[in-house]
């Protein structure tokens, strides 16, 4: 097993326990005690859990999305075809409005050299486009959240008001077909919704591992939604449904 993929296994396994030993997560992983006592180290310094002798503890409650620093490791392939696709639907010369994000951060990379004007919703994208030569960059407003570094409150949706774009691209922690796109953070999702309010287009980013999850905080009905670009692995069922609901899906 892959080094992210155990992490993540450990993460989630911790997560739904509340607490496992070592020896229970190298069986788990199939790793040596050795192996996973390093991992354990790792995901503590980035808050995941808490070690004590011969365990750990989740430090995440099960509604809680885990940290940014573990989620920017994940799936960095799958997150590049989609962030590539995303690039291929937006027209030189688009105002875009990017959502916070690891995804939304890969479609930042894509748009460094292309001549569009955008507003990023998180400091992490801001800073990956502040260079980018041709493009117009906006900064809304708003209260960076730790770690994340997503901008929200009443600021941001002001700067979200304010405007209008040609295409959202937003991220998700779930798309399901009948509880439509939601978010872990209550503040997260009501920027979210300012954003669609302000845009002519949405296009949400979501790998198949969120199709069919639904989160805490709902957001907005699928049907508000006119493309999804996800990836090959998404389930067919759930595809179907969208589709069926008039959202274009792009499995990349």
């Amino acid at each position: 097993m892959a080094s992210m993929e155990r992490l993540r296994r450990i993460t989630e396994a911790v997560r739904e326990s509340g607490q496992l030993s070592v020896a229970e997560l190298a069986a788990l992983t199939g790793a040596s005690e050795m192996t996973v006592r390093r991992d354990l180290e790792v995901l503590a310094e980035q808050g995941v859990l808490e070690r004590f002798r011969g365990g750990a503890r989740s430090l995440l409650l099960r509604g809680e999305e885990p940290p940014f620093a573990l989620r920017a490791q994940e799936g960095g392939d799958i997150k590049h075809r989609i962030a590539v696709e995303v690039a291929s639907l937006l027209a030189d010369g688009e105002s875009v409005v990017l959502d916070s994000g690891t995804t939304c951060l890969a479609v930042a990379g894509e748009l460094q050299d292309r001549r569009l004007t955008v507003m990023p919703l998180s400091l992490h994208a801001a800073n990956a486009l502040v260079t980018a030569p041709r493009l117009t960059l906006l900064l809304p407003g708003g209260r960076p959240r730790p770690g994340e570094l997503a901008l929200t409150g009443p600021l941001t949706e002001a700067s979200l008001a304010a405007l209008r774009f040609d295409t959202a691209v937003l991220g998700c922690c779930g798309l399901d077909p009948a509880d439509g796109l939601t978010a872990y953070d209550l503040a997260d999702a009501a920027v979210k919704r300012a954003a669609i309010a302000s845009s002519r287009r949405v296009i949400a980013v979501a790998d198949a591992a969120k199709l069919g999850r639904t989160a805490l905080a709902f957001v907005a009905p699928a049907s508000a939604l006119h493309a999804v670009v996800t990836d090959d692995r998404a389930p067919a069922s759930a595809v179907e449904a969208l589709t069926g609901q008039g959202v274009a899906v792009r499995a990349v």
